[in-house]
């Protein structure tokens, strides 16, 4: 599977009744696609996976999977034996992208210890999403590299927060063939310059072909461009991450008529005004905010 590029997080969306909108994930999933992005992830924190019932995430997967295009499927928790049995579900030609185990914090060693575990039962590529700010639980440049290290991780998503030395070590020593993807929205314009192989953005929801071209200008040394765009993103990126996501990512596709409602479920809660109009000001890469 080639994880390179741009790799769309999707939202879940909700019809008016409050049940999963599967015509309008369809139509998302569709229209990030056409706008560029490489792949997709099903599940992952922006699909609000944790309030979806067991039938329904089973039928976000099913929508995503039609697409034939690289797929990441969140799969997480604190018990690695149910992670275990998760990951034995997926369908081929999937990945599984796993979370470090959440809470717990079980140290340096007993991640390894899990994700040996979960690679050993899972009949599909894992893909390592390490979160610290949402997980607890911070590891080393040596335990991320040892985490490359074994045969079917295929790659990373990298969400550990600011750009810092420890990034820098990763990024340098990291194999080329371990595909990376920066998961800070943010700040993936340096991440990609560091040498990571694409990013996992939420904020590509709105501004697909934008966060497209950010990938391909540093892939092709464009550093002028890559500078003035990857400035661009990460102010609309801030904007987007103002309230809890995917609250106003949501409110943004909904104003742009691409799903039917802007609603998310408990415990998140919509998107202020305020928020969704800070959005309007970059038009220049998401288009008017109205259908």
């Amino acid at each position: 599977m080639d994880l390179s590029g741009i790799f769309v997080p999707l939202v879940t969306p909700f019809a008016a009744d409050g049940s999963a909108d599967l015509a309008a994930l369809h139509d998302l999933a569709a229209s990030v696609l056409d706008a560029g992005a490489a792949g997709l992830v099903a599940l992952g924190t922006t699909g609000e996976p944790a309030t979806l019932t067991a039938a329904e995430r089973e039928d976000v997967v099913a929508v995503c999977a039609k697409f034939g295009v690289p797929l990441l499927v969140g799969v997480g928790g604190s018990s690695t034996a149910a992670c275990a049995e998760a990951v034995r579900d997926l369908p081929a030609g999937t990945a599984a992208m796993v979370v470090v185990p959440p809470y717990v914090r079980p140290g340096d060693a007993g991640v390894l210890a899990h994700f040996g575990a979960v690679v050993f039962a899972s009949p599909v590529p894992v893909v390592v999403y390490h979160v610290p700010y949402r997980t607890g639980q911070a590891l080393t440049t040596e335990t991320l590299l040892e985490l490359a290290a074994i045969p079917n991780v295929a790659g990373m998503k990298l969400a550990d927060g600011p750009v810092s030395g420890d990034t820098v070590a990763f990024l340098g020593a990291a194999p080329r063939s371990f595909a990376v993807l920066g998961g800070d929205d943010a700040v993936i314009s340096p991440v990609l310059a560091l040498g990571a192989h694409g990013g996992g953005l939420a904020s590509a929801h709105v501004a697909t072909a934008s966060f497209v071209a950010l990938f391909e200008a540093w892939r092709d040394g464009d550093v002028d461009r890559a500078r003035a765009l990857g400035h661009r993103l990460a102010a609309l990126a801030a904007a987007l991450f103002a309230e809890p996501n995917p609250a106003v990512i949501k409110a943004v596709l909904h104003a742009q008529g691409r799903i039917r409602t802007p609603a998310v479920r408990l415990p998140l809660l919509p998107a202020s005004p305020g928020a969704l109009a800070a959005v309007a000001r970059f038009r220049d890469v998401t288009g008017p905010l109205s259908s």
